[in-house]
């Protein structure tokens, strides 16, 4: 098969397990040809094996609780040892904490993998790739996949088998103590903090880390790993995830509740009084927390943000920079805003990948909760909650999002072309504004008889789709919007109107 099909952007994603009609494209096999690419890349792009005198590389492999964990990560152990590589088999692992063991010492990994596929159903799986100076660009899965039916070399390895969640955690708590200028052990004692780990990799963090700081975790859910994900997906961004979550904290009566993502690269977490704190408003938390710490700087994220999350940031003393959507995208625009000596120290998704210029740039959904952790002992001083920080943020009437599948063979350049027309379409109306402020496909405010609010057309990043997000702060005004654009929309073909059309003859 075409491995190039399994990228997925700037990491390698298919399907692991057979389901219904969905056969398997990502197998021992295909992972097996894969590491060959990877070594390639690590010796000759990335010239790694050059600094040892035994020319042997190291790799470490961990994976979220996903079923088809062990029998990928075997084939990678096999190909690799077969490729004169020291394996460090991590286990369950978190894809920040594989990252790190290329960061700590005592591993020193030349490259980490972490086996996931986020937060997508039981039946996908993907790589993540690592090196001590970031994640794996796209170019560089290009690269890995075009070597991957290359001649290996062929010079045996070794593998352990080891553990690095502990290491990670301790890690973790050093940092939340230090944010919180105490050398106390347990500086969360009277907190009552629950996690909800959705059956990933981030049950850890209820007793390694928020126990160790002396929380009560007492209602703490799904935290033992099952890659079947029985009680719902991990996905902070998921309106059944963050209900569940939701309810935990005001049955428990706790003080805040943490989600984090299969992986633990996302997270979220609703307050005490039951709001969530997900998307705009988890921007605008972390916005306000680093905007304290870096008066006037500028926060990186993707586009489909509220345009009141810009005036939130703005109020604040900062500037917004609206990038292309993708996480990969936000953390390296936010890497050469800081080159250019624009100080920059957030790069976050409405999807909840948020990364800190001070946490090596990378989207590490537990040091999200570590950030907030450290606010905890003074906001419960000054008698205040996470929602009180972000009292002032305005909230939409009404959100939607739509996409339409492209039908057309040249997917991305038809999409581009419809985006363009449309900007035509929009400069002949009365009461829409192309809003100058945008990387990506065409935002647009509108106003007078469409209410107040905003819309963004864009294409997917990784399929045949055109996303709109439509924004209004009056309670019906979303559907004018949607009546004129489908105006539009109805004389273009190759695409497909049924969800839009199913709205507007729902709503007549």
């Amino acid at each position: 098969m075409n491995l190039r099909a399994l990228q997925n952007g700037s990491d390698i994603r298919g399907i692991a397990v057979n389901h219904e009609d969905k056969k398997a494209n990502l197998t021992p096999v295909q992972v097996g040809k894969i590491a060959v690419g990877m070594v390639h890349w690590l010796r000759d792009e990335k010239n790694l094996a050059e600094k040892h005198q035994s020319g042997k590389l190291k790799i470490g492999i961990g994976h979220d609780s996903r079923i088809s964990a062990d029998s990928l990560k075997q084939a990678l152990i096999d190909s690799f040892v077969q490729q004169n590589v020291e394996v460090l088999d991590f286990g369950l692992a978190t894809t920040p904490a594989m990252f790190m063991a290329t960061q700590f010492p005592q591993y020193e990994c030349d490259a980490a993998i972490m086996i996931t596929a986020s937060h997508l159903p039981y039946y996908f799986n993907g790589l993540k790739l690592f090196t001590k100076s970031g994640g794996a660009e796209k170019a560089d899965i290009v690269y890995i996949l075009e070597h991957a039916d290359n001649p290996p070399l062929v010079v045996k390895g070794s593998v352990t088998k080891t553990s690095i969640l502990e290491d990670y955690s301790v890690d973790l708590t050093d940092k939340i103590r230090k944010g919180m200028d105490t050398i106390e052990e347990k500086p969360l004692t009277g907190f009552h903090i629950i996690v909800d780990a959705g059956n990933g990799a981030g049950g850890f963090f209820a007793e390694n880390v928020l126990a160790k700081l002396g929380a009560d975790v007492t209602g703490s859910q799904f935290l033992e790993p099952d890659g079947m994900f029985p009680h719902h997906i991990p996905n902070p961004d998921n309106k059944e995830a963050m209900a569940s979550i939701q309810q935990a904290v005001l049955k428990n009566k706790a003080d805040l509740g943490v989600i984090f993502d299969t992986d633990v690269d996302r997270s979220a977490v609703v307050d005490a009084s039951g709001e969530v704190i997900n998307r705009n408003n988890l921007i605008a938390v972390l916005a306000t927390i680093v905007l304290t710490e870096y008066p006037g700087s500028s926060i990186v994220t993707n586009s489909p943000t509220s345009s009141h999350l810009k005036e939130f940031i703005e109020s604040k003393g900062g500037s917004q920079v609206r990038y292309i959507s993708g996480y990969r995208n936000v953390i390296n625009k936010m890497i050469q805003l800081n080159d250019e000596g624009i100080t920059t120290p957030l790069a976050i998704e409405t999807s909840g990948h948020a990364a800190f210029k001070e946490n090596y740039s990378l989207d590490d959904g537990a040091y999200v909760i570590a950030k907030i952790l450290m606010l905890l002992p003074k906001l419960k001083k000054e008698g205040e909650t996470l929602g009180d920080l972000i009292s002032s943020l305005k909230q939409p009437a009404e959100t939607q999002e739509l996409r339409f599948e492209i039908l057309a063979r040249n997917i991305r350049e038809y999409g581009e072309q419809i985006i363009r027309e449309l900007c035509g379409f929009v400069e002949r109306q009365r009461g829409m504004t192309i809003d100058p402020e945008n990387h990506e496909g065409l935002r647009v405010t509108v106003s007078d008889d469409y209410g107040s609010g905003w819309f963004l057309l864009r294409l997917s990043l990784h399929e045949p789709l055109l996303v709109l997000q439509v924004e209004n702060d009056q309670a019906g005004m979303n559907q004018k919007v949607l009546e004129k654009l489908a105006d539009y929309f109805e004389a273009i073909p190759n695409i497909d109107l049924d969800k839009l059309n199913q709205i507007l003859n729902y709503k007549k």
